[in-house]
């Protein structure tokens, strides 16, 4: 009778830190999530461009979610488990205790978020270095990355922080540590947020000519001396306290981390495409690009050899899927851009009202007000007169400009619903046009990229996703489980816990395709024209602050 007994299911746990939220979902051995959860997280503003965490709310948040998630199975069923996260840093003391970040001296609040870009001089100061290995993050670092951030606090908070503390850490190699005791680091945030080398090691050099050398005294103990590859199993797994907090079971296998949007390029990016009829089938996994569109879109581009991007992150070795180079191109603010701009409008307690009448949340309104506006045209035609520059919080890619400003070219005194549906329309378009323009940056330098997968929460917007394909004119992939990024923390946990050969292996039987979206090709023309225009933006754009310079 025994034989004739299924065999159990193997399941793994996925944890992912967003910027607003932490999320965990109960993931099966063939990429299903059986359970999801989800909790707020604080975020702190204390003065323009200054985000911060605390690491103690992050983790009691993952405790929280990971308990709710597991109530269904057995814990001895739970092989292993992942974690991804904002690339935020987080700065403890010796003994681990959080430092404060701020003028303020609140200890609580030790994390200073991926999206703060106060440590702008400091970074415009690196740049100047022109640096060899700056040629790894497109030819300039970005104020998002951790060597500025660390300059500002080694300039402003010297005997408070600098000066006490004991590690920075990634905020995904601060989770892994948290979970394992280990303070190994994953090669991914070194590597694309550190300027690790995976062939070399650290430049002392590069921490020298910027005024950190007191990070190679020590011989990088602060920043990470252990590096392991994602989904390598950490130390002896979960530690008896974590096991406790998290209601796993101790030593559970916990995988060296990646940072949350290259873990939905691993949830999404190897996916079986036989029998669909795409371009990249029968192409090798170089002819994709993930797109992780949430409160920022992040560009995933693999490559067999490196290709050195202007403007574009990268070439990353070994960053997200072992054995190749990831270039990353990505915009600052994408989700956030669509809140700003719809929440800030004169309409918006009117769309509110006739939202929660319809019981229909905002943007599934919107989409639906805009077919009744549209009459016999296609819906992206509305925007012929009205066009959005999208960088309200500078350019990350292809341009790397952090001083860019957003635009709105066409308004006009009208200021009811329809308007607000027309900004909303031609924000999302500006939003696909910004994604056009990184990747034609990529083919130009030498990617082949014939279809675009996307994932995170703006993929579950219809009209964001039908854009992206008109406006790129490829098609767009959606994964059959929307979270990919929660799948591909649990990847790595399935590595880990040694249930796959390989990455790659568990990458194409976990992750599996929902949806095709074609593009209309019909509608080429008019967004040919969007894109000339878009290009026309900016252009302008430096050439009035050209005009205003020195005023």
């Amino acid at each position: 009778m025994q034989s004739e007994k299924q065999d159990p299911v193997n399941y793994y746990v996925g944890i992912d830190v967003g910027t607003a939220s932490v999320r965990a979902a109960l993931v099966d051995q063939f990429g299903t999530i059986v359970a999801h959860a989800d909790q707020p997280i604080q975020i702190w503003e204390p003065q323009p461009d200054h985000y911060e965490q605390s690491s103690d709310d992050i983790w009691a948040a993952c405790c929280t979610v990971t308990k709710k998630v597991i109530q269904q199975v057995e814990v001895a069923w739970i092989r292993g488990l992942g974690f991804d996260a904002t690339c935020s840093l987080v700065v403890v003391d010796k003994q681990f205790q959080p430092l404060a970040v701020n003028y303020e001296g609140e200890c609580k609040r030790n994390i200073i978020m991926w999206m703060d870009h106060r440590a702008a001089s400091q970074v415009d100061r690196i740049n100047g270095t022109q640096h060899s290995v700056l040629s790894y993050v497109g030819g300039a670092m970005s104020v998002e990355m951790q060597p500025p951030k660390l300059l500002w606090m080694k300039e402003n908070l010297r005997e408070s922080c600098w000066e006490k503390a004991g590690y920075f850490f990634d905020l995904p190699d601060f989770l892994s540590w948290k979970a394992t005791g280990v303070t190994a680091r994953s090669l991914c945030p070194l590597v694309c947020k550190w300027t690790y080398s995976p062939e070399k090691g650290w430049d002392d050099s590069f921490w020298k000519v910027i005024g950190l050398e007191d990070l190679v005294a020590d011989k990088y103990e602060k920043i990470g001396n252990q590096v392991l590859s994602p989904g390598a199993s950490v130390g002896n797994g979960l530690t008896p306290e974590a096991a406790k907090d998290l209601g796993l079971a101790e030593g559970t296998a916990v995988a060296a981390s990646l940072i949350d949007a290259h873990a939905g390029g691993l949830g999404v990016i190897g996916a079986d495409v036989k029998g669909y009829n795409l371009p990249c089938e029968n192409q090798p996994v170089t002819s994709r690009l993930a797109v992780i569109c949430g409160t920022s879109s992040c560009h995933m581009g693999i490559s067999d050899a490196p290709i050195f991007v202007p403007g574009v992150w990268g070439p990353y070795y070994s960053a997200m899927v072992p054995g190749f180079w990831l270039n990353e191109g990505g915009q600052s603010a994408t989700g956030k851009l669509i809140d700003h701009v719809v929440r800030g409008h004169v309409a918006f307690p009117e769309l509110q009202a006739k939202a929660a009448a319809s019981a229909q949340n905002i943007y599934t309104y919107l989409n639906s007000h805009l077919d009744l506006i549209k009459k016999s045209l296609p819906v992206g035609f509305l925007t012929v007169d009205l066009h959005v520059w999208p960088d309200f919080h500078g350019n990350r890619s292809p341009l790397a400009d952090l001083t860019l400003k957003g635009m709105v070219v066409g308004l006009t005194l009208y200021q009811g619903l329809d308007e607000l549906a027309l900004i909303y329309l031609a924000t999302i378009q500006a939003i696909a046009l910004g994604t056009r323009h990184i990747l034609e940056t990529l083919q130009s330098a030498g990617h082949h990229i014939s279809t675009l997968f996307l994932c995170g929460g703006l993929s579950k917007n219809p009209l964001f996703v039908q854009m992206h394909a008109d406006v790129t004119g490829k098609p767009i992939v959606l994964s059959k489980e929307v979270e990919s990024v929660l799948v591909g923390a649990a990847i790595l946990g399935a590595c880990a816990s040694g249930d796959f050969a390989s990455v790659q292996e568990a990458m194409e039987r976990m992750g599996k395709i929902g949806k095709i979206v074609q593009p209309n090709h019909r509608d080429k023309r008019f967004y040919d024209k969007k894109y000339e225009v878009f290009l026309k933006l900016v252009e302008h754009q430096r050439e009035y602050k050209a005009i205003m310079q020195g005023v």
